[in-house]
């Protein structure tokens, strides 16, 4: 896959799959924008990491939820290189819990990140890529999206409407010559996965085909695929990358 002389904006960037997006965009060339939203340091991280290549890429402290963060993060491509070719939406939050004790400040917050934060990136994006006829958008979901999870309503919700979202938009901007594609993974060992109650997570893994969770890596190859020239004829597609669990 080689995306030289590509520009990406990556969100969730510091760490998890967005920091292995990150590093394999720019181990293949392209030219990366990555927000992320408190941590300076684990963004510092990632630059460092990603720049040992000796490639182009840029940190901006941003909250997706922000309803400003998707012209504020385009904008900044835009105007540092002057085009953008991809798009991967990776920022997420999640918590664990039954739905009686889900408040709405936490649904809010839930659906902010994970679906709305999705709607400000995809909408400030397309603009600049249909003038291009050209772009890639990758979303990650969830399992949860299709499957739901016990004590996981919100960001069960909050990944399903993403779904939505992206078989619509694959619709719209075909003609464009624009692909939009999700990737639902498992179990991988990001943060995000530390909010699963231990017995839940041992659970999960004696189901899952391969007996393990994945890696960052592992989830991060098929978003750089889907990203890539050689996905031209995906759209509106949504891959699982869960190890054998599901299997639907």
């Amino acid at each position: 896959m080689d995306f030289s002389g590509q520009v990406a904006v990556v969100t969730g960037g510091s760490r998890g799959i967005g920091r292995a997006v990150v590093q394999g965009l720019t181990q293949r060339g392209a030219r990366v924008l990555f927000c992320y939203r408190e941590r300076t340091e684990a963004a510092d991280e990632t630059l460092a990491l990603a720049g040992a290549t000796g490639a182009e890429v840029v940190a901006l402290r941003v909250d997706v939820a922000d309803p400003a963060a998707g012209t504020t993060l385009v904008g900044a491509a835009l105007a540092r290189w002057g085009r953008l070719d991809v798009l991967v939406n990776c920022a997420g939050t999640a918590s664990f819990g039954p739905i009686e004790t889900t408040s709405l400040e936490r649904w809010r917050a839930t659906l902010a990140t994970n679906l709305t934060g999705v709607y400000h990136l995809c909408r400030a994006a397309l603009r600049p890529m249909m003038k291009r006829r050209y772009g890639r958008i990758v979303n990650l979901a969830s399992l949860h999206a299709t499957g739901g999870f016990p004590g996981q309503a919100d960001y069960s919700a909050a990944t399903g409407g993403v779904l939505g979202m992206t078989r619509s938009l694959a619709r719209e901007m075909a003609p464009w010559t624009i692909t939009v594609n999700a990737v639902s993974p498992g179990f991988i060992a990001t943060e995000l996965l530390d909010v699963t109650p231990p017995e839940v997570r041992s659970w999960g893994e004696r189901t899952i085909a391969l007996r393990r969770s994945g890696t960052p890596a592992e989830a991060a190859a098929p978003i750089l695929f889907l990203a890539s020239p050689l996905a031209s004829y995906i759209t509106g597609h949504t891959l699982a990358v869960d190890g054998g669990w599901a299997m639907v």
